[in-house]
């Protein structure tokens, strides 16, 4: 998920339109069902989404299924994973629909077909490994899809949730000049993708890893801009992620920088407010909104490891809770 997207895509005018635009597959002649094939996703579409695993060094203790933020693909786990691997841990990420190397690149798929997408993956996943522990963990648009799958009557068959800066910046919480112009844009320019200026990034940085910023500039599978239905989709997306975080029965352990200039403060801290008494958040005052590819990213990335091999423990970072809302923290 990148702020930069959002406000620029508020920007261009022109035609008529719908609201957005959404691929629809027809599966292949011969089709077998989802199934995960070498760098692979195959979903119940017969769509073929990116695939990337990290394996378990040794005897498998945990397993991950990883979901991306917006514009990303499944290699925004690339710094994380190799740590998790030599515990135990295995990863594995899909390029969802729309992102990466997945069908339907820069469209926005809609979010019944990405939660389904997840509860496929997540079934396959724990078909491999069925005696080992499975928890998903979002990073910001992923959090949100995972959010939303969560809360549904038949979420994901995995035992805990993690969410790293989930995107939960929805349109209640969206800026009046925001909501009109994304609300136009995507009505009269909805196919007009929009680039963020190289300026931008001076005033909204998502970490402080200049090289791994670097790095994602030159990826060729990243994306960057996107059509004005594509945020609007993602906008209602976040709203309804910020909804109904309070449905969601799993555990969950919230993670959130307090630099981060992606995620507003305010509905972050709403959002971490409606979790259960029962679930944990962490608070990493010096981080920014890639948590896990920042400079500080090793504190971040052993307490993951330690919520899902040691979920009652003490995080190992000690980083106290994320404050109410009405409460203060630096």
């Amino acid at each position: 998920m990148n702020r930069r997207s959002i406000l620029l895509g508020l920007a261009g005018l022109s035609g008529c339109a719908p609201l957005t635009v959404q691929y629809r597959l027809t599966p292949p002649t011969v089709f077998e069902g989802p199934g995960l094939s070498g760098d692979w996703f195959i979903a119940g579409d017969g769509a073929r989404l990116g695939l990337t695993v990290w394996p378990a060094v040794g005897v498998t203790k945990g397993v991950i299924v990883a979901l991306h933020g917006m514009n990303d693909y499944a290699n925004a786990f690339h710094l994380a994973s190799p740590v998790w691997s030599r515990q135990g841990i295995a990863t594995y990420a899909f390029d969802q629909r729309g992102f990466g190397r997945s069908v339907g690149r820069g469209l926005w798929a809609g979010p019944e077909l990405m939660i389904e997408d997840l509860r496929q993956f997540v079934q396959l996943v724990r078909q491999r490994h069925p005696e080992v522990p499975l928890t998903v963990v979002g990073e910001s648009m992923g959090g949100a899809v995972a959010i939303c799958a969560f809360a549904t009557a038949s979420p994901p068959e995995a035992e805990r949730l993690v969410l790293l800066a989930p995107a939960v910046w929805g349109w209640s919480s969206q800026p009046v000049p925001n909501r009109t112009l994304l609300w136009l844009s995507a009505r009269m320019a909805p196919d007009r993708p929009v680039t963020p200026p190289e300026w931008l990034s001076s005033v909204v940085q998502p970490s402080d890893n200049l090289e791994e910023l670097q790095a994602m500039g030159r990826d060729p599978c990243m994306i960057w801009g996107a059509r004005p239905d594509t945020l609007f989709g993602l906008v209602s997306l976040m709203e309804t992620a910020s909804r109904d975080i309070g449905r969601v029965k799993a555990p969950i352990a919230y993670l959130y920088g307090g630099r981060d200039q992606v995620i507003p403060r305010a509905p972050s801290l709403s959002a971490a407010a409606r979790i259960k008494p029962t679930d944990r958040t962490a608070w990493y005052g010096q981080g920014y909104h890639l948590l896990i590819r920042d400079r500080r990213r090793d504190l971040v990335i052993k307490d993951v490891a330690s919520l899902i091999l040691y979920p009652v423990r003490a995080l190992p970072s000690g980083a106290p809770a994320i404050p109410s809302p009405r409460g203060k923290h630096s």
